[in-house]
């Protein structure tokens, strides 16, 4: 019985060693998943991000939301670092095949990795194929100070038709909410998938 009580301490001392170290190699220090919160803007309320958004894929690729003016954009920040992202990823995926059709585009900002093959990894695993801007450092984010905290991870913005910040979701979310919110941006009726189908 001793002995039991005194290796549990130094049970418990190495998994929160792991634990942490496991957090630092990730790359998520300071984040936050923040509980889920929708805000849809009026257009009388809508203005462009406060500078450009633009930059490399992790492959390389050059991309802007500039390139992407009239469509709506729906924007997903993420990490593979972040466990609520790979959470939503699968829905993100599917919801970016599903409303291409209906005029709207997803361009991802890929923040805080700093191992590219994370990031890789994390693409094909949940099949995503839409771009993702490789934010390494967070400095794409400050293009939407004031819409979305720093910190907060993840997160999505909603771009409209005329490159202005429609709406935000905060949060991990669901099918539904994006749906709902493009929705409300599109001002067009969409059949949200069932999450089994």
């Amino acid at each position: 019985m001793r002995v039991l009580r005194a290796v549990a301490p130094l049970v418990a001392a190495l998994l929160l060693l792991t634990g942490c170290k496991e957090e630092l190699r990730s790359g998520n220090d300071g984040f936050v998943t923040p509980d889920l919160s929708v805000k849809v803007l009026d257009t009388t309320e809508r203005e462009p991000p406060a500078a450009e958004v633009a930059g490399q894929t992790v492959d390389g690729k050059q991309v802007s939301l500039a390139g992407l003016r009239g469509r709506v954009v729906v924007m997903p920040v993420w990490g593979s670092w972040c466990g609520p992202c790979r959470k939503e990823a699968p829905g993100l995926a599917r919801a970016a095949r599903d409303l291409a059709d209906d005029g709207v585009t997803f361009l991802g900002i890929n923040t805080r990795d700093r191992n590219k093959v994370d990031v890789r990894s994390f693409l094909d695993r949940f099949d995503i194929s839409y771009d993702s801007i490789y934010d390494e450092d967070g400095r794409t984010l400050l293009a939407f100070r004031g819409t979305l905290p720093p910190l907060g991870i993840p997160s999505i913005v909603v771009i409209d038709r005329q490159g202005r910040v429609a709406a935000r979701i905060l949060g991990p979310a669901d099918l539904s909410t994006v749906y709902g919110v493009v929705e409300d941006v599109t001002g067009k009726k969409l059949a949200v998938p069932r999450a089994d189908a």
